[in-house]
């Protein structure tokens, strides 16, 4: 049976597991009735050309993770960001952990996507905010029809969480193959602060797939700083659909560090929906062996004096594959708008590949825009350089390398993530710079 059919004949016995919850049923239904009817995409979607789930999608994956052996703190504590006091959020093959979570909270409402579902509290955010953001597709449908658990959290008017947030989801098991569907709901009110850490980790060597999806609202005036960490094992794979909605002078920003994983496809969406906006995106890619990372971006200028800032840099080696397909749309209405893109890629092998696809869609007229895009290797006069002041190749190359990757850290705003995003870069590229490796 192909996964799909799986799916579609498994929901009704996923669902009688539920809560009872007649608003959620409804939009529960709808969803794996558009999911049957899109299913999942393939190359002939122009956004997935260059990214196939063929391989991905061959394995018997369960929807109905085993109890597993208990997961104690040593065991993940690697993974955290732990040199600061944080809110933490663990999930273990999509079930709630509250003896590795801490949740304690004042000023605002962080808790579980199940518990926002199912409390008549939250039911207002709930009704107002959940599944609008996101568009109609294969893979949101799916989440949307077989989201059990994940992060709600609500950052009320005139507040700031007074340290970050961490989500964590974790994948163990003794099941041959494993599919998850987080899902995650982040409101900021108006002028309102937050700062989110996001991992997803496989603890296994069995197939992982993850289908996440997120959804961030940022209210007048509110700002949101999220970061991903993404450094799995081979055998993990993971779809991360991550959309949001911003109003009048709101400021979003979205730090996504690619490091490893079978397959990573980050469809990230930006919808500006009011003046004087500010979106950044920004990205460090850097993989190997036969591994694939693929960024699909969308900026949508609706209303005037916005802005909007894209920078991605890649380093692929061995046979790995890198796709960046981003995409900036400016309405007719969005005049004053301010929109930069680039993407720079180094192939540190001959067998590595990286398909990139800027695109400006503009249908305005008084508005600054640019895009760019590299392609290429090391400088061998740099090398030589180097190697003449007695560094050798190797280190040369690493050295460089860093160099070129580590500008887009410039922006990370919580210090303790740029250590850790440091330390991993210099464990990827084989550099000496004094960082312990994880």
């Amino acid at each position: 049976m192909e996964l799909k059919d799986k799916l579609i004949s498994s929901f009704l016995a996923f669902e009688e597991g539920l809560e009872p919850d007649n608003g959620m049923d409804a939009i529960r239904s709808e969803a794996i009735k558009n999911f049957e009817s899109l299913g999942f995409p393939d190359k002939k979607d122009e956004n997935w050309k260059y990214t196939s789930l063929r391989s991905v999608l061959k394995h018997d994956y369960s929807v109905f993770p085993k109890k597993e052996d208990a997961i104690e703190y040593r065991d993940i504590k690697k993974y955290l960001i732990h040199d600061i006091d944080t809110y933490d959020l663990v999930f273990i093959d999509g079930i709630y952990s509250s003896h590795l979570s801490q949740t304690t909270h004042e000023k605002i409402d962080v808790c579980l996507m199940s518990s926002a579902l199912n409390k008549a509290k939250y039911r207002p955010v709930i009704d107002n905010y959940f599944n609008k953001v996101a568009p109609k597709s294969g893979l949101n449908s799916l989440n949307t029809a077989f989201a059990r658990e994940g992060a709600f959290i609500h950052i009320h008017k005139n507040k700031q969480a007074d340290k970050p947030i961490q989500i964590i989801n974790f994948a163990t098991g003794n099941e041959s193959s494993l599919l998850l569907q987080p899902r995650n709901l982040i409101v900021a009110e108006e002028n309102s602060h937050v700062q989110i850490i996001e991992r997803h980790q496989s603890l296994t060597d069995h197939p992982v797939l993850t289908n996440s999806v997120t959804e961030i609202y940022a209210d007048r005036r509110a700002m949101v700083d999220y970061y991903k960490i993404q450094n799995d094992k081979s055998s993990a794979s993971l779809i991360d659909n991550t959309f949001i909605d911003q109003k009048d002078e709101s400021n979003v920003s979205i730090h996504t560090f690619s490091f490893g994983g079978k397959l990573t496809r980050n469809n990230l969406n930006f919808y500006q929906n009011g003046e004087r906006i500010d979106s950044t995106m920004k990205g460090i890619t850097i993989i190997e062996d036969r591994q694939h990372v693929d960024h699909n971006t969308l900026v949508h200028h609706i209303q005037p004096n916005c802005e909007s800032h894209q920078d991605y840099k890649g380093i692929f080696g061995d046979s790995s594959t890198g796709v960046f397909n981003g995409k900036v749309l400016v309405e007719k209405e969005a005049q004053k708008t301010n929109a930069y893109q680039s993407n720079n890629n180094i192939l540190a092998d001959d067998k590595a590949t990286i398909n990139s696809k800027p695109q400006l869609e503009i249908f305005a007229d008084d508005v600054a825009c640019s895009h760019g895009c590299t392609i290429g290797q090391l400088d061998e006069d740099a090398l030589f350089y180097l190697q003449s002041r007695g560094i050798p190749r190797k280190e040369a190359r690493g050295l460089m390398m860093y160099a070129f990757a580590n500008n887009v850290l410039e922006s990370v705003k919580i210090p303790e993530v740029k250590k850790r995003i440091n330390k991993l870069i210099a464990s990827k590229l084989e550099v000496d710079l004094g960082f312990n490796d994880l």
